[in-house]
């Protein structure tokens, strides 16, 4: 126990300052394909695939999938706030889903699947706001919802950094699901 303790306070001690830390929790259909555009971004530490704003604990893939649980496939990203702001990642967020669609994201239909801002404080909330009604000045109405978070549950292994472990699959989802045609189509290359 004593040593553990050290190992906790040694930082301290040295003076090292841990990197800070914030969360942000985005919904934008299948989380496959959310993980994959902030992944290699600067200043993000993690993305995890998983599913949030439900009432049923701990979940799985089939219970969400099926419909019902009130969860939707979410990814939460870890990021270090002196290197990438919120506003960057919701930029990014918003360039990966199709804000006019009310039921669900490409060929993925259903609650589950539908987009969301997931707030994990005030600055968040406004930032949030601010760039839908962006969003909607630009494109007209943006039915993702802003919601505050809750608790996230992490996917099954196998989702998690699908795009890296099966590269042709993901690939074929993506496409014949329409994915990067439609945001073509809505921002542009």
């Amino acid at each position: 126990m004593k040593r553990f303790a050290v190992l906790l306070i040694l930082p301290l001690l040295l003076g090292a300052n841990p990197a800070p830390r914030e969360v942000a929790t985005f919904a934008g259909g299948c989380f496959w394909c959310m993980e994959h555009p902030f992944d290699s971004l600067p200043g993000v530490v993690s993305v995890t695939s998983g599913y949030t704003g439900g009432h049923v604990k701990n979940p799985t893939y089939e219970q969400v999938s099926a419909g019902g649980t009130g969860h939707r496939e979410s990814v939460e990203i870890v990021f270090d706030p002196t290197k990438i702001s919120y506003a960057k990642l919701l930029d990014v967020f918003w360039h990966n889903i199709d804000p006019a669609d009310n039921d669900g994201q490409f060929c993925d239909k259903g609650s589950q699947y539908r987009s969301a801002i997931f707030y994990h404080d005030e600055t968040q909330k406004r930032l949030a706001e601010e760039t839908k009604a962006a969003v909607e000045k630009r494109l007209g109405r943006a039915y993702t919802d802003i919601l505050t978070a809750s608790q996230f549950w992490r996917a099954e292994e196998y989702h998690q950094h699908y795009y890296k472990k099966n590269p042709v699959r993901y690939h074929f989802y993506r496409f014949n699901c329409g994915r990067d045609q439609r945001l073509a189509a809505i921002w542009g290359r």
